[in-house]
């Protein structure tokens, strides 16, 4: 176990944070987004953070713990889960042990439990949804180092960000990329909203017209 891993400056969290998932997703070349199934638990939930990654086996939640004692503050723990949905390995105790170290969230491709208290607490946390049933501490699992969740390739220290639309994941090397693409995207949609406010239309401005003409 390692959580010793580089991780993004303050700064480049909370400047991607400024823009939603999809805008970020879009900006990397349709790349980081998670399954759709990957939501909050309650809507409104929002995180950004760095990557704390956690491989963990169904049913099991050592891993968890040990990532849990190990977090650094703005770490979001990220735990591959294999989309086990019967038992809820995260619950009020790991959150509290997470916001005792710092750590601003979680995203685990599996499920959660104990959510109300979670709300309560101010903890954002993504997931499969709710499942009560509790799990085994017997496998030690990995902590901090590269895994797939939710079919994305995440390694320690990438930027997770999250909010009602899903979780996108910025690799490290591509925060200039998104950052870049993300504001011109932006730039991109405002000007096409206002020539819509004016009078234009979609089918216009984004060139659809030709694509109903019948075909030859």
């Amino acid at each position: 176990m390692d959580a010793s891993f580089e991780r993004a400056s303050q700064e480049d969290i909370a400047a991607l944070a400024a823009f939603s998932p999809p805008t970020l997703h879009e900006a990397m070349g349709q790349r980081g987004a998670m399954s759709a199934c990957i939501r909050p638990i309650y809507p409104g939930m929002k995180l950004a953070g760095s990557a704390l990654t956690v491989r963990c086996k169904p049913g099991d939640n050592l891993a968890i713990h040990v990532a849990a004692a190990s977090a650094q503050p703005g770490d979001v723990l990220v735990v591959d889960n294999d989309g086990f949905v019967e038992s809820g390995p995260f619950g009020d105790v790991l959150a509290t042990a997470c916001q005792a170290r710092g750590a601003v969230g979680l995203v685990i491709d599996g499920c959660v439990r104990d959510g109300p208290c979670l709300r309560e607490m101010g903890f954002p946390a993504f997931s499969r949804g709710l499942a009560m049933k509790g799990a085994a501490k017997t496998l030690p699992g990995e902590v901090g180092v590269p895994i797939v969740c939710a079919g994305v390739a995440v390694s320690p220290g990438d930027v997770v960000i999250g909010d009602d639309d899903g979780v996108v994941v910025v690799p490290r090397a591509l925060i200039a990329l998104a950052l870049k693409g993300a504001r011109e995207r932006e730039d991109k949609e405002d000007a096409i909203k206002q020539k819509l406010k004016a009078g234009a239309t979609t089918l216009d401005l984004l060139g659809l017209r030709p694509l109903l003409q019948p075909a030859r």
